[in-house]
């Protein structure tokens, strides 16, 4: 039993994720000055105005907060209802004019991501779920892909994992790799059955799956960290070793297609 508004929940990010449509509805995506922060990634005005518009927007007494642009307040931790956000995942795609970013937001009670939106506003996307209320695409009922069999199914990589190469180990495993920008709108993707799974066996950040994560398992989806366990938040160190993510038929045969690759630390003995 949840202890959180469903419905207010719901509003308040669905409120937060129009309010940041419209503030990088602002910003031409391939116009955008960026700044490179530490380990070469990108940072615009737009990731620093939507999340100060997000943190007004979302945050109430009694809540903790944790976004990629914030500095971390450990306070979060001994709170049990906490927003994770990313206000803007896929900034490489946004700097670039490619139309692979979004807003991400996620209420995350008790460690378990419950609640989450994600808006894609270069698509006219908007993805909004919680575990008690199930997924709607753009306003509409959805659920993730009933497929059963992993041959030839759709498949969406991190577009930057790609062009390292690390992705070569699948190329005669029968799926159909899509290179994609944005973690959190791939597992977006996912969660309204538009693909058929997203993963990465490289580490990522609670703000770049949480949102995603809720909305895959609102749907009725699969998701598990690369040890097959399911995804906790809120943690001390928010950094995370991977993310499996698909429908609800094929979690088995995913966990089989990257058993033989993951990370040594990651391997069930």
């Amino acid at each position: 039993m949840t202890n959180y508004n469903n419905a207010e929940t719901l509003q308040r990010i669905h409120s937060a994720l129009e309010a940041a449509r419209t503030v990088l509805n602002r910003f031409t995506p391939g116009a955008i000055a960026a700044e490179y922060k530490a380990g070469h990634d990108p940072v615009t005005e737009a990731d620093r105005t939507v999340d100060s518009l997000l943190r007004k927007e979302l945050l109430r007494e009694g809540e903790g907060w944790l976004s990629e642009e914030t500095v971390d307040d450990f306070s979060r931790l001994e709170k049990s209802r906490v927003w994770v956000v990313d206000p803007l995942d896929g900034t490489r795609e946004f700097v670039a004019g490619i139309p692979e970013f979004c807003v991400s937001v996620a209420m995350v009670e008790d460690g378990r991501p419950v609640a989450g939106g994600i808006c894609n506003p270069a698509t006219d996307e908007l993805f909004l779920g919680s575990i008690e209320s199930g997924l709607t695409y753009n306003g509409k009922a959805a659920q993730p892909s009933q497929r059963t069999a992993l041959d030839g199914a759709v498949v969406l990589a991190s577009r930057s994992e790609v062009k390292r190469g690390e992705w070569k180990q699948f190329d005669n495993s029968g799926i159909r790799m899509r290179p994609m920008g944005s973690v959190a709108y791939k597992l977006a993707l996912v969660s309204a059955g538009l693909a058929d799974v997203t993963f990465t066996l490289t580490p990522k950040n609670e703000w770049d799956v949480a949102a995603g994560a809720a909305l895959v398992e609102s749907a009725g989806g699969v998701v598990r960290t690369l040890d097959n366990r399911p995804l906790r938040c809120n943690n001390k160190n928010p950094l995370l070793s991977g993310l499996l993510a698909c429908g609800p038929h094929l979690s088995e045969s995913l966990q089989r297609l990257v058993a033989d690759h993951l990370p040594a630390a990651s391997r069930q003995s």
